[in-house]
């Protein structure tokens, strides 16, 4: 768990300061940093989402995983706790930006993609960190730019590490079969599918945001989708 509690902390320092930077900042300069950051999520998803072995799994993963967190109104119940936080924070320095777009960016990014799934098995079963302390060093950087120019959802994310990868860390005995080379990679095509969906809402291209929040069950179905096709095609 060191290595996924210095992630974290990472995280938590990287935002602090970005929140700090980002105040001192004119608006002009936060927006030209928003659409770079926006053309880099496009750049980070495409890149995910290419390595996948069959598009069709990425397809499935995406229609289901949507229709559950459509039926869950996870969109809806981020973005009203994410109100509710930046309301309480209100008037001070840690009250604007857009909480929960910051956060469901963040948590996508830090926790969807080889090094946080591999670095999170190596560290629960042979106690190596350096995986996991290099995308620490990562994320901190990504966490100064991201809380700079959305603000302090980011924070929240470090939550999201926390539990996630320390999931992984604590149980990777038992994950480590489940979570094989396959499944990681098509976990990270889907991811890629989410973050092009950020950056189109970042770049403000549509008229109705795309609720990704609502996408994120979708991650996860990869898990699933192999012991399943299996069972049906030895059906067959």
């Amino acid at each position: 768990m060191l290595a996924v509690i210095v992630n974290a902390v990472a995280v938590i320092i990287g935002g602090l300061i970005g929140i700090l930077c980002g105040s001192r900042i004119k608006e002009r300069y936060t927006k030209a940093v928003m659409t770079c950051i926006a053309l880099v999520t496009i750049v980070i998803g495409v890149q995910s989402a290419i390595v996948t072995s069959n598009i069709l799994i990425v397809m499935v993963c995406l229609v289901l995983g949507t229709i559950i967190g459509t039926a869950l109104h996870l969109d809806d119940r981020i973005n009203g706790s994410g109100d509710k936080i930046k309301d309480k924070l209100a008037g001070t320095r840690f009250g604007g930006g857009h909480f929960a777009e910051a956060f469901v960016s963040t948590s996508i990014l830090f926790c969807v993609g080889t090094m946080a799934v591999i670095g999170s098995i190596q560290a629960g079963l042979n106690k190596d960190y350096s995986i996991l302390f290099a995308k620490s060093t990562m994320d901190f950087v990504s966490s100064i730019v991201f809380a700079a120019a959305l603000g302090p959802g980011v924070f929240l994310s470090a939550v999201t590490v926390l539990v996630f990868q320390g999931a992984i860390a604590l149980l990777a005995g038992l994950a480590a079969p489940v979570l094989s080379t396959q499944v990681v990679t098509e976990m990270s095509a889907v991811g890629g599918a989410l973050f092009i969906g950020m950056a189109i809402n970042l770049l403000g291209l549509r008229e109705e945001k795309i609720k990704v929040g609502d996408m994120l069950p979708a991650i996860f179905l990869p898990i699933l989708y192999f012991p399943l096709a299996e069972l049906v095609s030895g059906l067959f």
